[in-house]
């Protein structure tokens, strides 16, 4: 996981096979996840192929792994993975088939020109007039993924609690679970508590915050957890009400996205036609 600074979201995790890593930096830190097993009185980490052993490397503090991961995670485009190069090459193949089958049939005219008109369907977007319409799609497409990362973090806290529940048992023996506040007070200011989401100026400020933490028997602020991996920070609104506007808003811009992209690929369809047949 590369490293990052700051708000901005981070680079997206390079995925490794085991035998490309040579040699490790120093001081580099491994967070290993999988079936944990006892063999010949030792614990050990085994890999299946139901369950794959996950290893990351990163030189982000401990706390900040899950969350730079969810965002990092999110800003790639998950609608092109290894199969999309192959896929698009085999309906290319098959269109220019197609095409060459019928090609000495004037009768099948039609089906010539609409075959090899699908043939670039892939690359019209990058086409003019299209092409303006193609970079709000990748603008929106980004935005909404950004959403979905964000939809995300909202979740973590909720992770620990059991549905309909304000607090429980960590293994660590602590009792994590909120407390809800009117407004920011002067201890977590001078603290410095962390929101656990970033870029939340867009939502109702006068909803009832969240402070997610380990409880204490005093009835004071949460605190930090034993485990760094335990979500700890502020919320500025019930978590499921943010996660149901985050939701709603990520697949509302996707839809919009799609409309926009097809829209340009079908103006790019008609300008191409137009030339063909224009006398």
């Amino acid at each position: 996981m590369p490293k990052h600074e700051g708000e901005a979201a981070p680079e997206a995790p390079e995925q490794i096979h085991w035998n490309r890593i040579s040699a490790l930096n120093e001081g580099a830190k491994v967070f290993i996840g999988g079936v944990l097993k006892t063999q010949n009185d030792r614990l050990n980490f085994v890999t299946t192929r139901e369950k794959p052993l996950m290893v990351i490397f990163y030189d982000c503090p401990d706390e900040a792994l899950t969350d730079g991961l969810i965002r990092a995670a999110r800003t790639r485009n998950e609608y092109w993975n290894s199969i999309t190069p192959i896929s698009i090459v085999i309906g290319a193949l098959a269109l220019i088939y197609i095409a060459a089958s019928f090609l000495d049939r004037p009768a099948f005219r039609l089906t010539v020109i609409s075959a090899m008109l699908a043939l670039f369907v892939p690359v019209l977007p990058i086409f003019p007039p299209g092409l303006l319409l193609t970079v709000v799609y990748r603008r929106m497409t980004w935005h909404a993924r950004r959403l979905r990362a964000l939809w995300d973090l909202v979740c973590l806290p909720l992770r620990y609690l059991p549905q309909g529940k304000e607090s429980s048992l960590l293994s660590t023996g602590e009792k994590y679970g909120y407390v809800t506040l009117d407004s920011l007070t002067a201890e977590i200011t001078r603290k410095n508590i962390p929101f656990l989401v970033p870029g939340l100026t867009e939502y109702n400020k006068k909803e009832q915050m969240y402070f997610y933490g380990i409880l204490n028997e005093d009835a004071g602020l949460p605190e930090k957890s034993k485990d760094p991996f335990v979500s700890f920070g502020l919320l500025p609104a019930n978590p499921v009400t943010l996660a149901r506007f985050y939701a709603v808003k990520a697949y509302s811009l996707e839809a919009l996205a799609w409309i926009i992209q097809i829209l340009g690929i079908g103006v790019n369809i008609v300008f191409i036609y137009l030339l063909l047949f224009s006398r």
